[in-house]
């Protein structure tokens, strides 16, 4: 939003408070983030997975930059976070896969693990391992294109 001030100047201001969608984004916040973990979680036995998943987790990010301002949300989340997120997610799904190698099956082969519903539960690891790197990319993204709107540098 930009505005003119008296001397004829641009005032931009890209974030307005707003009591009503900070209530709001502080109630369903919760909500969203449980609804995207059962994504990731239900994708072993039904439609879902960690992709959509992690979509609606690292939404909850982007609600809080849009009721809080994104230079507060990036300041509380940090820059390791989304960094942390992905790599972790990247080391889960290889120790899964590599995992099942070193003892003697193929590349995801979970029955190797030798405990029951050993497909079960290593297709939900994977789902939360890609949920992972999809949250840290959606929330990095986020800041990367949120920061091109604030003034030159970057600075907003």
């Amino acid at each position: 939003m930009s505005t003119e001030s008296p001397d004829g100047t641009s005032d931009r201001r890209p974030y307005v408070e707003s009591p009503i969608i900070m209530t709001t984004v502080r109630v369903i916040t919760p909500f969203v983030f449980t609804l995207g973990l059962f994504i990731m979680f239900h994708g072993a036995d039904s439609s879902g997975g960690g992709f959509q998943g992690g979509v609606i987790v690292g939404t909850v990010v982007l609600m809080l930059g849009i009721a809080f301002g994104v230079r507060v949300t990036r300041e509380w989340v940090g820059p390791q976070l989304p960094i942390a997120m992905i790599g972790l997610g990247v080391l889960a799904f290889l120790l899964v896969g590599v995992g099942s190698v070193l003892l003697g099956g193929g590349f995801l082969e979970y029955g190797v693990y030798g405990i029951e519903d050993a497909s079960k539960y290593g297709i939900e690891a994977v789902e939360l391992a890609i949920g992972l790197v999809v949250s840290g990319v959606v929330i990095g993204l986020f800041f990367i294109t949120a920061s091109g709107l604030g003034d030159e540098g970057g600075s907003q």
